[in-house]
């Protein structure tokens, strides 16, 4: 069955809080007066009930009933994880 609920593609900022990811979707807009692509961003905050969203991972997001005073969104399916970079360790001479 088809849902009528929006979806979103974004990537999370930050994944500080317990079962809430903080997603930012980036849209392009043509500018009405210099007709030049202008990047507009939005954050949203949403339900990550496993918990297995990390900074930088690419998610796809589902509105859904309000859920907190300012979590209307849940988050679908993570599309891509990323990337880990390994830390070095500092040398002393």
């Amino acid at each position: 069955m088809e849902s009528n609920r929006q979806q979103k593609v974004g990537r999370v900022t930050s994944s500080k809080m317990q079962k809430t990811v903080v997603v930012t979707v980036d849209r392009q807009i043509n500018h009405p007066l210099y007709h030049r692509v202008v990047r507009r961003s939005a954050k949203f905050m949403a339900h990550d009930e496993s918990g297995k969203c990390r900074v930088g991972d690419w998610v796809r997001i589902e509105e859904t009933r309000p859920l907190s005073a300012r979590k209307r969104w849940r988050v679908v399916d993570v599309i891509s994880r990323a990337v880990q970079v390994a830390e070095v360790p500092e040398v002393t001479v």
